[in-house]
């Protein structure tokens, strides 16, 4: 009877251990579903005036993959803004723009260019940011400078250039920064009386981070 009895408390046992596992499989936290939310790379400018945050196409791939090799690396830090144009544009990303003579800012660049990635889709409107290049004349296949860009500032956007230039970017965060210089002295040739560096870096969002900071949906 005591064998009897003790193999029962057995097996009473057994089942109480195994319900008690079930019950904690079922338990379990459900995956947090912002843990499984993709990320996306995105450009960060620092600047005296402010910070720019930059979305890269993804319909302009050879654009966006080169600007993002050149921010990774740090070419960009250090380098201004050498020309300003009010209700227009404002310009860097050349090297030159480093060195102490500035008759030769606008003429530098990584020693490469890029080809255009031009289409109608996307336009020179206020926050673009396009690929500077050399006139048709020279450069009839309107390829891009490796590094030179400009950020639309005219709030009506400048639809003249729209298809002639890559636009490969826009601006997601920041145009008050932009707006500011803009607005500084200039010289006849509207290089900046005092240099603007800026400092470029490469930061990741998720898709999430993207709404919330700045009502941004990824495609």
């Amino acid at each position: 009877m005591k064998k009897t009895l003790l193999i029962g408390l057995l097996a009473i046992s057994a089942l109480f251990y195994n319900s008690c596992k079930e019950d904690d499989k079922n338990t379990n936290p459900t995956p947090n579903p912002t843990n499984n939310d993709t990320t996306e790379k995105i450009i960060e400018i620092k600047t005296a005036y402010g910070t720019m945050y930059m979305w890269l196409y993804n319909e302009t791939p050879l654009h966006k993959a080169n600007f993002l090799k050149l921010a990774d690396t740090g070419f960009f830090d250090s380098i201004t803004f050498h020309r300003i144009v009010p209700n227009f544009v404002i310009q860097g990303g050349d090297p030159n723009s480093k060195d102490s003579d500035p008759t030769n800012d606008g003429n530098g660049g990584p020693g490469y260019t890029i080809p255009a990635e031009i289409t109608t889709a996307l336009k020179h409107t206020y926050g673009a940011v396009g690929a500077a290049r050399l006139p048709n004349n020279v450069n009839p296949q309107r390829e891009s400078s490796g590094s030179q860009f400009y950020i639309v500032v005219n709030p009506n956007g400048t639809s003249n250039l729209n298809g002639d230039y890559t636009v490969f970017g826009k601006i997601l965060s920041g145009m008050t920064a932009a707006t500011a210089i803009v607005a500084q002295p200039r010289s006849a040739t509207d290089r900046p009386l005092t240099d603007i560096k800026m400092d470029v870096n490469v930061v990741t969002k998720t898709r999430a981070q993207l709404r919330t900071e700045f009502n941004f949906e990824a495609k």
